[in-house]
């Protein structure tokens, strides 16, 4: 019985691993690893195992989120780490997607190679401080402006527990519903 429970375990080739809560837990200063987990990633890199990190971050790059991690103690290439931007990117590569992008000022270097000239839709984020009256405003004339209007948001949960006063999934399902009701009443 024992042989048969462990079967599983031969089969399985890589892990996917969340970070936050998971890897380490944020706060002041940076955040601080849960102990054991640098040796825990270490000694599944060193079992052969195909290693995947996922994040939610969306106020800064990988590259970025990646220093931050190595400086915990980690580890990891930006090839290990999966995040909302990257997946945008891919999606608005594929659907042929110009965007108008309401995200934090720091995230803006995943989308470089993304052309943004005459948008076509709208990508929102954890903006921080660009959510500003003038920037909801543009996202939601551009939104109105379009035949079929698209609003990608690089994330859905609670607001930022470092900005609790921003509260992105407010804005996306306010700017989805307004765009609704006025396209209905035309």
């Amino acid at each position: 019985m024992a042989e048969r429970g462990r079967g599983w375990a031969r089969a399985v080739r890589g892990l996917l691993l969340d970070v936050s809560g998971v890897l380490y837990d944020s706060g002041a200063g940076g955040g601080v690893p849960i102990a054991g987990s640098v040796e825990a990633v270490r000694r599944i890199k060193a079992s052969g195992l195909k290693l995947q990190l996922c994040t939610n971050e969306t106020q800064a790059t990988r590259q970025s989120f990646v220093r931050k991690l190595r400086a915990l103690g980690f580890d990891i290439s930006v090839a290990q780490v999966t995040a909302p931007a990257p997946a945008a990117c891919r999606l608005l590569r594929e659907r042929g997607l110009r965007p108008h992008l309401l995200v934090h000022h720091d995230l803006v270097p995943e989308f470089a190679e993304i052309d943004k000239t005459n948008p076509n839709c709208v990508v929102l984020g954890d903006a921080a401080g660009n959510f500003t009256y003038a920037n909801l405003n543009e996202a939601f004339r551009l939104l109105i402006g379009m035949e079929k209007p698209v609003l990608l948001s690089l994330g859905k949960g609670p607001s930022d527990e470092n900005h609790p006063e921003v509260k992105p999934d407010a804005y996306v399902n306010n700017l989805a519903e307004a765009v609704d009701i006025i396209l209905q009443e035309l």
